[in-house]
């Protein structure tokens, strides 16, 4: 996909994660679309055009794993020295991959009083709201820097469509929705995510140029 060359209104206010709408288990960056935690969080203005393209940068921090050194007389000793950690393993720096369960897409309007009742009400029972409906996890591997693409449209057919790093998913398409919806991401602990929602943020751009940029209504949450 090549990157839109529409830019966003300008004058408008910028668009954030709603504290109020999200689950309190997450937790917005500075006032900015940047969120870690836990839980479902939604950015604070609905779609409203026919024709939307957001995207969500990942930020997988990189972890340290210990690796066991062989032994002086292993037969693929080389002679190198490495600095290992106390129990004889040495440390290094991996680039962590990331398939738990991620959710990208719209939801509805929520309140605290939701939370709460989600909260008072954990089950299994996979017939209760938890707000992820139109949601999808990404079919693939996620690493740090990853972007996640998704366009939405309104009229005719009401479609979700989900981008890993520019490559449709077409497997996970939501083909039908309703109603006043939100972008909205459920985060693990571990991982955060920042909405690119102007198209000079967006590092793929959307599968056609009709699909622009979320635009700030007048009803900030």
């Amino acid at each position: 996909m090549k990157k839109s060359g529409r830019g966003g209104k300008r004058g408008e206010a910028s668009l954030s994660i709603s504290r109020k709408m999200s689950a309190p288990s997450t937790m917005s960056i500075g006032g900015t679309p940047r969120v870690t935690g836990h839980g479902l969080a939604l950015v604070d203005v609905s779609v409203e055009q026919d024709s939307a393209y957001w995207e969500w940068s990942l930020e997988i921090p990189s972890r340290k794993r210990k690796k066991r050194i062989l032994d002086s007389d292993d037969e693929n000793d080389d002679g190198d020295t490495t600095d290992v950690a106390d129990d004889g393993a040495e440390e290094e720096e991996h680039e962590e991959e990331f398939d738990t369960q991620l959710k990208f897409g719209v939801t509805t309007k929520k309140s605290p009083e939701f939370y709460k009742n989600l909260e008072a009400n954990e089950t299994d029972d996979s017939s209760i709201d938890d707000g992820t409906l139109w949601m999808r996890c990404i079919p693939r591997k996620l690493y740090n820097g990853d972007t996640i693409g998704i366009a939405v449209q309104q009229s005719d057919l009401p479609m979700i469509q989900f981008y890993h790093n520019g490559e449709p998913c077409s497997e996970v398409t939501v083909n039908r929705f309703r109603g006043s919806v939100y972008p909205s991401i459920y985060v693990w602990d571990g991982v955060s995510a920042r909405a690119c929602m102007e198209d000079e943020e967006w590092n793929e751009g959307p599968p056609h140029e009709r699909f622009g940029p979320l635009i700030a209504a007048r009803g900030i949450i």
